[in-house]
């Protein structure tokens, strides 16, 4: 177990929509502009460069997502794997050092406008903007017409600044949160690592499960992750954050063939903890991948197989350091 301390800056959320009033706090921001799924290392070069701009200008500096996310919207019938929750990626958000962020409500009001439409009706009106930052993918505005280039002359004809950050490559591979995803499919928890920069992690409420774990010795916290997580089934050693405390551990994500009782569950146990974790909300950060989910022919042999992968957990999390996502508590402006 180890203490956690990283107390929340100072940070203002807005949750904005079209059809309310122009929210306040964040206007003459400068702004990282993008959806920011999993809040990874290239997204963390924007945010770092709206950062700079905004230290030059003296101005605060912010970033602007969209939820939920575009391919929702246009194609709902597509399961959407998402890295991070509009909580969760806040919360990493507002670790970076960011003023505050605005969350924009993603619907057909704000999809209609054409990419002069957003630049001037949410840019220069509602917001203000001194400057803005984004990717150099970033589409915007009706059919995703807007460019990086139309944003650019746009800036240069209506007075605030532009920065364009160009691809992050990792060995050669550029980092993206596709490639994230990618390798969490394939449990390839330490690759997905490298192109975040942090151990992905997922959050949730603790739920009751069959108390079966309990049963074999390893009771455990249970989390019903989104249906659309597209993670790997398998045992993986994890670190799990506990009301401002961190635990070792050893999580199996799938159905548990041995027990299966068509449920996917997250089901994690914490080294050298005890106490009641029912209704609690923690968070799962993942090191390693162990092994498949397996059935085996007795339940001892599964309890042989657990100890084999408590051990194995203890071993590489020991040598992963104080390694856990950097997150923040938000205090929640809400706004539209």
């Amino acid at each position: 177990m180890t203490d956690i301390s990283f107390p929340a800056p100072s940070f203002r959320l807005i949750r904005d929509r079209l059809d309310g009033p122009a929210p306040q706090g964040l206007d003459g921001a400068v702004v990282a502009l993008g959806n920011f799924d999993g809040v990874h290392r290239g997204h963390r070069a924007v945010i770092q460069a709206a950062q700079a701009r905004a230290r030059a200008l003296g101005k605060p500096a912010a970033a602007m997502t969209f939820e939920p996310h575009p391919r929702v919207l246009f194609d709902p019938e597509t399961p959407d794997f998402r890295l991070s929750s509009v909580d969760e990626k806040v919360r990493l958000l507002a670790a970076t050092g960011l003023d505050g962020a605005i969350v924009m409500g993603f619907d057909r009001a704000l999809a209609a406008l054409t990419p002069a439409e957003f630049v001037q009706t949410v840019l220069v009106e509602r917001y203000k903007v001194a400057g803005v930052a984004t990717g150099f993918d970033f589409q915007f505005g009706k059919g995703r017409a807007g460019t990086t280039e139309f944003l650019r002359k746009e800036g240069e004809r209506l007075g605030f600044s532009v920065d364009i950050a160009p691809p992050l490559l990792d060995a050669g591979e550029r980092v993206s949160s596709g490639g994230v995803r990618s390798a969490l499919t394939r449990g390839e928890v330490e690759h997905a690592w490298r192109l975040l920069g942090y151990p992905w992690f997922q959050s949730g409420e603790v739920v009751h499960g069959d108390s079966r774990g309990r049963d074999l010795g390893y009771p455990t916290a249970n989390l019903k992750l989104d249906p659309n997580c597209k993670l790997r089934h398998g045992v993986y050693a994890v670190r799990v954050g506990v009301e401002g405390k961190r635990y070792d551990g050893v999580a199996n994500f799938g159905r548990r063939p041995m027990f299966d009782t068509g449920v996917t569950l997250l089901e994690a146990f914490l080294f050298d903890f005890k106490g009641d974790l029912y209704g609690k909300t923690i968070d799962v950060a993942f090191y390693a991948f162990l092994r498949p989910e397996l059935k085996f022919r007795a339940v001892e042999d599964l309890i042989d197989r657990m100890n084999e992968d408590s051990k194995a957990a203890r071993q590489i999390l020991a040598g992963a350091g104080n390694a856990f996502p950097q997150l923040a508590d938000v205090a929640v402006t809400k706004r539209g």
